[in-house]
């Protein structure tokens, strides 16, 4: 993004304060623009990944789907791609985030609402979502990822580190399941990506959904359950995810299907 793109952008919004948010796994930059109505900017530079992930037009696309669908979710101010990179602008989404600290006596009930919101999007009727994240795209999207070293191995899994991009993909294609059971997927379902109201811990909306799409329903609950133990999250653990699994309805969870897409992940 040049400096004239940045400094026009900023006098459009120049009644906001402009906050840095961080940089998430798929490299945008995020700010939040504080003032009257509160929004967020997303800008992402063109990129070589084939995953939707990165690219701002598929969240931009995919968050208009979702509110006619009636998800709760971030509202599309204002989408603009040039050359080099891209931007979004969106409304805040109320309330908190499922990784922030929570009491204690309220952590169960914000995993009953995950696991509710789970089967809320799962339940869409998956012949409307015009979105495809099956295998047929996301094993070549790997691969893609792999052969053109894409893969962040600073960010692997634990159980992945000191792991090759070709070694990854190796134990993917060895793995790779021979069936898919396909819904509508948030594609990165973790607890940052849902937000809840701090009374009613109802959930008030899911952000970061540029992976949307009809998926094999263990993507979104392989994601979920590791960001309920991931040690970035302490105040969650095993009987919390066992909870998520249980009030989901996978009562005898595929361990397989868990593991494969814990390792697809690494490549996005």
């Amino acid at each position: 993004m040049t400096q004239q793109q940045v400094k026009a952008l900023r006098r459009r919004y120049s009644r906001h304060e402009w906050s840095p948010v961080s940089t998430g796994c798929s490299g945008a930059l995020v700010y939040r623009l504080g003032g009257a109505s509160d929004l967020y900017v997303k800008v992402a530079r063109v990129t070589a990944h084939l995953d939707t992930g990165y690219h701002l037009a598929a969240e931009s696309d995919r968050l208009g789907w979702l509110a006619k669908a009636g998800i709760p979710a971030p509202e599309v101010v204002e989408y603009d791609p040039s050359d080099d990179c891209a931007w979004l602008v969106t409304t805040a989404v109320p309330g908190r985030s499922a990784a922030e600290h929570w009491p204690a006596d309220q952590r169960t009930y914000v995993i009953d609402a995950l696991a509710d919101v789970t089967l809320t999007l799962h339940g869409l009727p998956i012949d409307d979502c015009p979105y495809d994240r099956s295998l047929a795209v996301t094993v070549p999207a790997a691969e893609h990822a792999a052969r053109l070293h894409l893969v962040d191995l600073e960010r692997l899994d634990p159980a992945y580190e000191g792991w090759t991009p070709q070694q990854l993909l190796e134990d993917a294609h060895a793995t790779v399941p021979t069936f898919e059971d396909l819904v509508v997927c948030h594609g990165d379902l973790c607890l940052p990506n849902v937000l809840l109201d701090p009374d009613t811990l109802a959930v008030t909306g899911l952000i970061d959904v540029g992976r949307l799409g009809r998926a094999d329903r263990y993507a979104d609950l392989a994601l979920a359950s590791r960001s309920i133990t991931s040690t970035l999250n302490p105040q969650y653990g095993v009987l919390h995810a066992d909870r998520y699994l249980t009030r989901y309805g996978a009562d005898q969870v595929d361990t397989d299907r868990v593991t494969f897409y814990r390792l697809l992940d690494q490549f996005f």
